[in-house]
């Protein structure tokens, strides 16, 4: 039997969706990069950072980790998981790391610097993170909150290698528009 292959497109809905579902906005997560951003970036805005954080949510690998994450979540907040997992995810309790390790699986797509700021994020609850990590109410968020740390680390890391090199080029953020925040191609090759 020849199993459907789920597009891209789909996924990236689901994620987006799902994220949605759980009362978090792409907006929720930009104010967290701007935050984190602006003092080393003249001319960076918040779309720059809603456009950074778009891309991310574009990679499978973070559109995976929000998906797995979130369905646990739920799963636990309905108390469909088996013991002794059921009491240690409802719980958060504090020596269950699979929530941060599945959280760290994408910020290692963006490099040291996703991984320092993730880990300056999970320490700090900054934003909604702090929101998500406070234990009120019947939600369960153990993973959400790691989940969202780490898009918010990738975005902020893109923002901060794309800094690198409109430097190198004399340019600020205030030079181009936040559609423009890919990669920029080299001076010899011409852009498609």
């Amino acid at each position: 039997m020849v199993k459907k292959r789920i597009s891209s497109e789909e996924v990236a809905k689901a994620t987006k969706a799902a994220l949605e579902r759980r009362g978090v906005t792409i907006n929720d997560i930009a104010e967290i990069v701007y935050d984190m951003q602006k003092p080393y970036n003249e001319g960076l805005t918040i779309e720059h950072c809603i456009n950074s954080v778009e891309r991310v949510l574009r990679k499978r690998e973070v559109q995976h980790s929000v998906l797995v994450g979130i369905e646990l979540d739920e799963l636990a907040e309905k108390n469909l998981l088996s013991q002794p997992l059921q009491s240690i995810i409802e719980s958060d309790e504090g020596l269950f790391g699979v929530d941060e390790t599945l959280a760290l699986g994408s910020v290692m797509t963006y490099g040291s610097i996703a991984l320092t700021t993730y880990g300056h994020l999970d320490k700090n609850k900054v934003g909604i993170i702090k929101k998500l990590d406070t234990k009120v109410g019947n939600g369960v968020h153990t993973f959400l909150d790691d989940l969202v740390g780490s898009i918010a680390a990738c975005a902020a890391s893109r923002i901060a290698h794309r800094m690198r090199d409109l430097e190198e080029e004399g340019e600020t953020f205030a030079d181009i528009p936040p559609q423009d925040l890919g990669p920029k191609p080299p001076k010899n090759q011409e852009s498609e």
